[in-house]
């Protein structure tokens, strides 16, 4: 049996005993993606040394990853193109998207281009009622999806110019837009999108970018300041046990774990099994927080900044903190969504697709009266919204970039590549109306929803929150108006922790930066003493 004990860091390290003595915080991060490096950096900067950092898995960035596609004459810096219009992009802005329909039919060029002003109409509604304060009527449910539906709908059906042929196009490219959507927001539906709140997302100012060598870059670059020994790979936590200067002078209060009671398994607790034990904590000294890792570690500290994803939050929020959250950032968890968003890369040994053309979507003709974006598990295929072609083939190679979201995408994630790649194939001979596709030569493909330190892609609001919620979900504890123990004892960072940058790399950043600036401020005095 392993036995748990206490790090050594605090009670053995006589230097960490004079750190303590003056003051010197110590600060346990949860998570090596942007946020948790993004805090880390910001506090070692400020003069904090007693920073760890603690990653599950078994490298750094979160639901950051770049992985080199191995195509001949691969680039790693602009092309001559792109450097003269001042960007790069993945997938190539020339050129034109074909939709076509399971029928094996390209829509026309002008068809695409009405509804899509029309939907675009339609889509900046649905900012208008955040942002002018508008209110919601009972009809769309307070959905974006049910109002965006049911508004293109009457406009089409209404428009005295369209044949019912066309109409019937349009109509179907609906869902299409809507499948698209889903994927931007990771729901598994808009329908499930909240109408008020959904125009309070914002968009970050600026071009967007690709880095040549892969986003990872970014990565690299925030962890360049961070010392080697503060992050600590394959050390995923059990549980946070906070608040414990109130509850026993030294020491933790941890219960037995249940043989087998892996958070990333379940979010309930367990009884028997391995018995963590406090380990030696000096006389003097006292911890607001331990952090109790998997392999049995306790690590004492002063702060603890949590940037797990809201995936996990939801699915382990019950046993990964003791004492149990309050009611409200538990119900805050509950009403915030996330869901699933996935990548499918094909990789052929040539082009099928002419240079013209950027993207392919795909149009079911049989879905122009659907009211759901939901499908039974056999035909989580319908919803693939379409590949985009990456750009320039010269980095890439001849590749797709299919895009698929919700429940659709989890029952992909449990198909093997064989199989994902024969469905693949036929939608493209289908919609193409080619039966001479090959087999691609690759495929490679995320699998964000059956990660077991993700649970999902990124956060939205869900029908019945707002950014209130997003508030209450980062809101330290405990709550300083309602306890006289130390304050910010655990923080909360990551993408569904920022109102209006929620979902974004950026926003996962940024929080990270925030939550630092908290207990910089709250130590100002102390480091200023220092200097």
């Amino acid at each position: 049996m392993q036995s748990c004990e206490s790090s050594g860091d605090s009670a053995d390290d006589p230097l960490s005993r004079g750190l303590r003595r003056r003051g010197q915080p110590r600060v346990v991060v949860i998570g090596a993606g942007l946020a948790g490096l993004a805090a880390a950096k910001a506090l070692l900067e400020q003069g904090f040394t007693d920073v760890t950092v603690l990653e599950a898995s078994s490298h750094i960035g979160g639901r950051v990853q770049s992985v080199k596609l191995e195509a001949n004459g691969l680039l790693e810096e602009t092309t001559d193109g792109e450097r003269s219009v001042g960007r790069i992009s993945l997938y190539s802005k020339n050129g034109v998207a074909c939709y076509l329909t399971n029928h094996g039919r390209r829509i026309p060029k002008d068809v695409v281009e009405e509804f899509s002003d029309l939907y675009n109409e339609v889509y900046n509604l649905t900012q208008e009622f955040f942002r002018h304060d508008k209110p919601v009527n009972a009809e769309s449910q307070n959905s974006v999806g049910v109002f965006t539906r049911e508004e293109v709908r009457n406009r089409i059906r209404n428009d005295p110019d369209d044949p019912e042929a066309t109409k019937r196009l349009k109509l179907a490219m609906i869902q299409q837009y809507l499948k698209v959507e889903s994927c931007e927001s990771s729901s598994h539906s808009m329908d499930e999108v909240s109408l008020s709140a959904f125009g309070e997302w914002t968009e970050i100012p600026g071009a967007h970018h690709i880095i040549p060598s892969g986003f990872m870059r970014v990565v690299e670059l925030l962890a360049e300041g961070i010392p080697a020994h503060v992050i600590q790979l394959g050390k995923p936590v059990r549980c946070i046990h906070w608040d414990q200067a109130s509850a026993r002078p030294r020491g933790p209060e941890i219960e037995p774990r249940g043989e087998g009671d892996h958070n990333h398994d379940t979010g309930e607790g367990g009884q028997g099994g391995e018995e963590p034990r406090g380990g030696r904590w000096d006389e003097d000294e006292q911890w607001s927080v331990v952090v109790e890792c998997e392999d049995c570690e306790l690590i004492p500290a002063d702060h603890v900044i949590v940037t797990v994803s809201l995936g996990v939050l939801k699915r382990q929020y019950t046993s990964f903190f003791r004492p149990g959250l309050p009611t409200e950032k538990v119900a805050a968890i509950h009403r915030l969504g996330i869901g699933t968003t996935d990548k499918i890369f094909l990789e052929f040994e040539e082009p099928f697709w002419g240079p013209e053309c950027n993207s392919l979507q795909f149009v079911w003709e049989d879905e122009a009266e659907s009211h759901t974006l939901t499908y039974p598990p056999e035909l989580w295929y319908r919803k693939i919204c379409g590949f985009d072609v990456l750009y320039p083939p010269e980095r890439y190679g001849h590749v797709l970039s299919g895009w698929i979201c919700g429940e659709e995408a989890l029952v992909m994630e449990k198909c093997d590549d064989e199989a994902v790649a024969e469905i693949c194939t036929e939608m493209l001979r289908q919609f193409t109306g080619n039966p001479n596709i090959p087999k691609p030569r690759r495929i490679l493909r995320s699998a964000w929803g059956s990660n077991p330190y993700f649970r999902g892609s990124y956060s939205y609001t869900q029908v019945g929150s707002s950014g209130a919620d997003v508030e209450k979900l980062a809101k330290p504890l405990p709550y300083t108006e309602s306890s006289k123990t130390a304050p910010m004892q655990v923080l909360f960072s990551g993408e569904a922790t920022h109102r209006k940058y929620y979902s974004t790399t950026h926003g996962a950043l940024l929080s990270g930066q925030r939550e630092a600036a908290r207990l910089i401020e709250m130590y100002r005095d102390l480091f200023q003493q220092g200097t």
